[in-house]
Order: C-alpha cells, then structure tokens, then sequence
C-alpha cells in the first residue's frame, strides 16, 4: 500500500525535536526549522516506510519473527496491540539484559513459566503451602509480565523493530553485535546510523507511533498472507487429481443412469 504524505501530516508524523537537541546525522532527513523546532521531511519518510516494509514483508513470507520493541509509555500499548495482531513477539517492558546475546538464559525463564503452569495443571501447585503458592505466583507474574509476548519465540528473531532508539540503545547493542536487522522509527535528536532502515519520524507523539506501526504491520501481514498462499498452494495441486477422479466418477455414473 503506498504511504500518503498526507496522512502522515496529520499524524504529526513530521515533528522533531528543539533543535538544539538536534543529531547531524538526520541533516538528510530534516525538511526545515520552524520556531526552534526541526521538521521531518515527509517524501522521505513515506519512501522509508516502503522500503522497510517491503523488506519486512520477506522476512516474515520466509516464516522469520520480528521482535518488536518499545517501552515508553505513549508506544507501549500501540505495538502490543499492532505486533500481537500479526502473531509477532514484542517487549513493552523494561529490556532484559542478554535478551539476545544471552538467549538461552531467557529461555530457560520462559521454561520456568511453562513448568509453573504444568504445576497447576496437574494438581503440584496445590500440595504445596500457603506461603509457597504466593511465591510461585508472585514469579510467575513477574516472568509474565516482561517475558510473556515471547515465549513462543524459539530462536533469535530475524530483525527488531524499535521505536526510539535512543531509549532502547541495549536492545540496539545487542542486536549490532549479532547482525540482526535493525528496522525503527528514528527522530531528530537520534544518531540514524545505528539502524538499518531508517524511518525518520516523530517518535513521541502516540497519533504518529501508531500511523508508523499501521503500515508496518500491514506489511508484515501481507507477507504472512503470501506465504499461507505458498502453503496452500501444494495442497490444492494435491487435492487437484482427486477432485478430477471424483468428477469422472460422476460423468461415468450418469452415463449408466
């Protein structure tokens, strides 16, 4: 879907920071000034959001996972909205440290929650005290609460999407020193070289957060739906000389009748 100039506009997609909190590196990307406040070329931002959504649109048709990442207050909900309706993994709590140079230590947590959970299935939970219970569910709770949207995510993800890099420089350290894609919405007072694809934008206004994440996800979903097309597809070839037989079979009976 191609991105209109104008609805970003309207999201206030185009606002940046003071400008003497400006990065020089986002020169390229800086329209102009306007009382004190620097202003986000918007032709620019919206071939941005193409790019990156054309290449995050193959990585997800290639069955991949995209790690999503937010944890200011006005982005949380939005991309635990926007990333749980693509069945994608999101932290919108506070990053663990080693969340990918330490993966296994992570998912050795989410293990812990799985056997919590078999623990109350099958009746363990119940044999233990009053004061033990508590315990286990306070841990259960806390493991929930900032490891919850990723405890389907079995492997590394193939890249992160983040909204303001500046807050969420240890997800971007750790995600440089594995090679994994970068994709994130960049403001003006944020150094753009640090990320791969580069959305510049207005990171702080939740309007904008939101248009940025709407056509992000759409992207993603669209290579969802393509590859559930490439699954289907040997399936109906399969299904294809049954239904022919079957169809045969018909024209043979009416011929006797």
């Amino acid at each position: 879907m191609a991105v209109e100039v104008k609805e970003l506009l309207e999201a206030g997609v185009h606002f940046g920071h003071l400008t003497r909190k400006w990065d020089p590196n986002m020169a390229p990307y800086v329209y102009m000034e306007r009382n004190g406040i620097h202003i986000i070329n918007l032709y620019k931002t919206a071939a941005k959001i193409e790019e990156a959504g054309e290449a995050l649109s193959k990585i997800a048709a290639s069955g991949r996972k995209i790690l999503f990442v937010a944890t200011k207050k006005q982005a949380k909900d939005i991309v635990a909205e926007k990333a749980a309706s693509i069945n994608m993994p999101f932290i919108t709590e506070r990053w663990p440290g080693g969340m990918l140079t330490n993966f296994i230590t992570i998912r050795k947590a989410v293990k812990k929650m799985a056997t919590i959970d078999r623990m109350k299935k099958d009746g363990t939970f119940n044999s233990l005290s009053k004061k033990e219970r508590l315990q286990v569910d306070r841990q259960r709770a806390k493991l929930e609460k900032n490891l919850g949207s990723i405890t389907d995510m079995t492997r590394l993800p193939a890249a992160l999407f983040i909204v303001d890099i500046k807050r969420e420089h240890i997800a971007i350290a750790e995600a440089q020193k594995l090679n994994i894609p970068i994709f994130a919405m960049v403001d003006t007072n944020s150094d753009p070289r640090q990320v791969d694809y580069v959305i510049p934008s207005n990171d702080d206004a939740s309007k904008s957060i939101d248009k940025v994440l709407t056509h992000v996800t759409n992207a993603i979903s669209g290579g969802l739906a393509e590859r559930q097309t490439e699954k289907d597809a040997p399936k109906a070839e399969k299904d294809a000389p049954k239904e022919k037989k079957a169809a045969k079979k018909e024209v043979v009976k009416d011929e006797e009748e």
